[in-house]
């Protein structure tokens, strides 16, 4: 049990850290605070909701990891290097992915919401 409240603290830590200092966090998280009223009207039904939720959850995820992966490059070496451009690109990538994959979502319930798409 002592290692799950430790567990916990730590991310408390972590997220206090990336929304007091992480741009693309913040926006992210703000994304989230306005999607949750917004994703009430546009969903048709709770899976919906759900899903529209979870599509914002798992780019918040994904940005953190990538802030993770910035950090542990950057506390590496401050100097470029191949390698560690490629692992940066990469979480950038991650989240791009994560980006196309919200709005994908978002779009098809709106679709639905507007009567284009059959549910």
């Amino acid at each position: 049990m002592e290692r799950i409240i430790s567990a916990f603290w730590n991310s408390m830590r972590a997220l206090r850290r990336l929304t007091l200092t992480e741009k693309a966090f913040q926006q992210e998280l703000g994304l989230l605070i306005v999607s949750i009223p917004i994703g009430w009207f546009v969903a048709t039904s709770w899976m919906v909701y759900a899903l529209l939720i979870a599509s914002i959850l798992v780019l918040i995820m994904v940005e953190v990891l990538n802030t993770g992966i910035e950090a542990a490059c950057d506390a590496f070496s401050r100097e470029f290097n191949v390698e560690i451009q490629l692992a940066k690109d990469c979480g950038s990538l991650a989240v791009l992915i994560a980006i196309i994959l919200a709005v994908g979502v978002w779009g098809f319930a709106i679709a639905e919401r507007l009567g284009g798409l059959p549910a």
